[in-house]
């Protein structure tokens, strides 16, 4: 009974306490320990309190400038070090993402992020960039950039451009954090979040679960996501793509449960957040994603490709949505 204490306090107080950023791996460590529907119920609440539980934010995803990334990451094709067989390419022309941007609009997103695999980009390649920023801003649709680590002044220079979030994950638990990647370190990615940050920019931050780390590296992704100064506006929960010829393509598959839990959690802690479902749709069972909405996911990645894997189509998606109830102000608009 006295392992059970702990646990239950720490889930009974999240509905009605206010914001924290002082989580411990401990507690959080209780509620991925508590029964399933118990976690689950608390997370509703907690979203019940903050969003229509019925809608969901659809963003689109497109790779502008694909492969020959100098990191190591091991879930990554895109990196320079491992052999997928991925096709490379330059950094796309603005009127080729301007229409990618169209018809992203023109299917019901709301928000278009771009990619580029970069470790940093130099600022001739950010004046570039803005280009493709005021295009996409031109058809209507929220921005969001992931290029890497970024200096203040380039931050600055993007959120002067209309850029309105920058994506920059943390991956996994500082612990875990080196059996991944070896390249740039936590606190790189830390700082380029601060950088984000203080330009007045939202961030766009979250991770991949499903990389061989223990339920505890879950626990430390979230507590570092939720103790951040303010919490990420969007915070997408990635399941990892096994890809073929990166060094996590033969990893165990995560409990499917276990994936539904993590975003219970993500959504207890970070309340007011944007919980989306990024990467690994397209192996989710359309049960299992409506387990996740129940969960508190309210954001979706929407198209059928996300930089370089693949994603659920759009008609797919829009007969899902339909079946569950949800609802999107993008998706109220003609195919």
């Amino acid at each position: 009974m006295s392992a059970i204490a702990p646990s239950a306090s720490a889930l009974d107080s999240t509905a009605s306490a206010p914001v924290r950023h002082d989580w411990t791996v401990e507690e959080v460590r209780a509620l991925f320990e508590r029964p399933f529907a118990e976690v689950l119920f608390r997370a509703q609440q907690v979203h019940r309190a903050h969003f229509d539980p019925n809608e969901v934010q659809v963003s689109t995803l497109l790779s502008i400038k694909t492969g020959r990334c100098p990191e190591d990451c091991k879930y990554c094709p895109q990196s320079v070090r491992w052999n997928t067989g991925l096709d490379e390419e330059a950094l796309l022309p603005v009127e080729v993402v301007r229409d990618a941007a169209r018809k992203a609009r023109e299917a019901g997103s709301q928000r278009f992020c771009m990619g580029a695999a970069w470790r940093r980009p130099k600022d001739r390649q950010i004046d570039r960039v803005i280009e493709l920023i005021e295009a996409v801003r031109e058809e209507g649709l929220e921005t969001c950039l992931t290029l890497g680590m970024l200096t203040a002044e380039q931050a600055e220079r993007l959120r002067e451009a209309g850029l309105d979030y920058y994506n920059h994950n943390l991956d996994t638990s500082p612990e875990y954090y080196e059996e991944i990647i070896t390249t740039r370190t936590y606190q790189d990615r830390l700082e380029t979040l601060e950088h984000v940050r203080a330009s007045g920019m939202k961030t766009c931050c979250g991770g991949i679960v499903g990389m061989g780390e223990t339920r505890d590296d879950r626990a430390g992704l979230l507590v570092q996501l939720a103790n951040l100064p303010e919490h990420p506006q969007s915070v997408p929960i990635n399941q990892l793509v096994r890809v073929p010829g990166t060094p996590l393509d033969d990893v165990e598959a995560l409990d499917p449960l276990e994936f539904v839990r993590t975003i219970a959690i993500a959504r207890i802690l970070m309340p007011a957040a944007r919980v989306r479902l990024s990467a690994g749709r397209e192996d989710m069972s359309d049960e299992m994603q409506a387990l996740c909405f129940l969960a508190g996911a309210n954001s979706v990645f929407y198209g059928d490709r996300l930089l370089t894997t693949g994603n659920p189509d759009v008609d797919a998606d829009r007969a899902l949505f339909e079946r569950l109830g949800i609802h999107s102000d993008g998706l109220s608009a003609d195919p």
